[in-house]
Order: C-alpha cells, then structure tokens, then sequence
C-alpha cells in the first residue's frame, strides 16, 4: 500500500515514478490510473475554487440570480459528489470483502473441496486497494474537472 501512496505521490509531483519489481502490469495500470485521475484532480479544484471565489467577490452583497444559483450549486455538488463517492467505495469494499471470503472458503474450509492454500498475495491486495480508491475518486474528479471547463468559459450577461 505504501508503494501505491508513493507512486500517487511520485505522478502528482509530475516525476515517473519507480517501477515496483513485484507489481504486476494490472496493478500498475491501475496505479496510474489513480495517479492521473488525482493529478486531474489537484489541477481542476484550485482553479474552480479562484472562480468561484471571484465571483462571489464581483457579486458583493446582493448576488444576482444567476450568481445564487451557482452558489447553491457549489454546495449541492459537493455533498452530491462526495454521497457518489462513499457510495461506489462502500460498493467496491463490499466486493473485495466478498471476494476474498470465496477464496479463504475455497482453500479448505469447504468440505469435499479441494483445499489451496489461501494466500492473495500483494498484488491483489493492492489491486483492491486501487480499485477502491479510483471508485472513490472519480465522482469528485469528474465534477471537478468539469466545472473548471464550465467556469472557464465566458459568462454572457
């Protein structure tokens, strides 16, 4: 876990990041993945956060419609975007658990089965844990992102 933090790390930071002789290409696919979708990001959010905070500026004390309704959407999206995340996690979670209680099961605890030793190794487990945190990050990454191409556009009055 500590090499997949590390290389999130690594790619926000803009550097490549050391390739993990014992991780397979899965699981660097997917650390890049989450390492782009983070980067994305990281870029998106302070680039909203300086819009929006400008117009909240140029609207002063006495907001105009439109200006209200983009405030109330900032907050709306926030909590609507985060609700998706815990969702897809919780879902993602909920899968891993599953998965890993059918191979602890298959490798004896069956009766008549044929026993395997139960061992998923790191490789699934950091598969696992990138799978939950791409789940988490993409409703938060997308709506980001988004916003900034939106707010980047001009307003016409």
């Amino acid at each position: 876990m500590l090499a997949i933090v590390a290389a999130v790390a690594t790619m926000a930071a803009g550097q490549t990041p050391k390739v993990d002789p014992d991780m397979n290409t899965s699981t660097r696919r997917k650390a890049k993945r989450v390492g782009t979708q983070t980067t994305q990001m990281m870029l998106a959010a302070p680039q909203v956060v300086a819009q929006r905070l400008t117009r909240m500026a140029l609207a002063g004390a006495s907001p105009s419609p439109a200006d209200q309704r983009e405030f109330h959407r900032m907050g709306a999206e926030k909590v609507a975007a985060f609700g998706e995340s815990w969702q897809a996690m919780a879902l993602q979670m909920m899968k891993v658990q599953q998965t890993f209680a059918l191979s602890m099961l298959r490798s004896g605890w069956l009766p008549g089965a044929a026993a395997r030793p139960w061992s998923p190794g790191v490789n699934a487990w950091q598969d696992a844990a990138l799978d939950v945190l791409g789940k988490g990050i993409a409703p938060v990454r997308r709506r980001a992102v988004a916003n900034a191409k939106r707010l980047q556009r001009p307003r016409l009055r």
